[in-house]
């Protein structure tokens, strides 16, 4: 699959990590082009580009940005209609111990709000960029669970794929309202990881008895 990694952060490089791994014909880019050349030149066969025309051959495009920097940085890369976003966005407070939105709208509803004709769909919020960074085994038959929540059938297909490729495992979440819960799921990681001193080797999953 041809994705574009938008971000080239911790999420951002790890993404191109695995995706590259996971044999995706893998661009980055990013608002400092510096950044996105040193990520790729860390992931063979990862290509760094600037942003504008960056998406135009893609098959998806991962928001790997904070979620103040997500709606300038998608529409740098111009026309996004009909193109797969997949967003990983969670609306922190500055101190990261506390959500902006909430209840009524979520991150991932207000970006597609902003990318008209985008299919959006809320993916690996609730992934530290340490877990992904490496890998979604934990061991001990230990997976990684990616939830998925979109209201375009093709975005989740695609959201799911790439998370399978990777090794992950996936949960259909529903519509894209629902990220309404996961941003908030998202945000009790990062207490546990950083208020509970837990830190960012964990991951929440979902669990059903055979």
């Amino acid at each position: 699959m041809k994705v574009t990694v938008l971000g080239a952060g911790n999420m951002g490089a790890a993404f191109v990590k695995q995706l590259s791994r996971a044999g995706h014909q893998v661009t980055v880019t990013a608002r400092n082009l510096d950044k996105a050349l040193a990520v790729a030149q860390a992931n063979p066969g990862a290509v760094a580009v600037a942003p504008a025309g960056a998406a135009a051959s893609a098959d998806a495009i991962v928001l790997a940005t904070g979620y103040g920097d997500a709606v300038s940085a998608l529409q740098s890369l111009g026309d996004l209609r009909g193109k797969v976003v997949v967003d990983i966005t969670n609306p922190l407070t500055a101190d990261y111990m506390g959500l902006t939105l909430g209840h009524s709208t979520s991150a991932a509803e207000e970006i597609a709000k902003a990318a008209p004709g985008a299919e959006v769909v809320k993916a690996f919020n609730t992934v530290f960029a340490q877990v992904l960074t490496d890998g979604a085994d934990f061991g001990n038959g230990q997976t990684v669970t990616v939830f998925v929540a979109s209201d375009s059938e093709r975005a989740k297909q695609t959201a799911t794929a790439l998370a399978q490729s990777m090794g992950f495992a996936t949960v259909d979440a529903g519509g894209l309202k629902n990220a309404r819960y996961l941003e908030p799921v998202a945000g009790f990681n990062i207490y546990l990881g950083y208020g509970a001193g837990l830190g960012t080797s964990i991951a929440p999953t979902w669990i059903q008895r055979a």
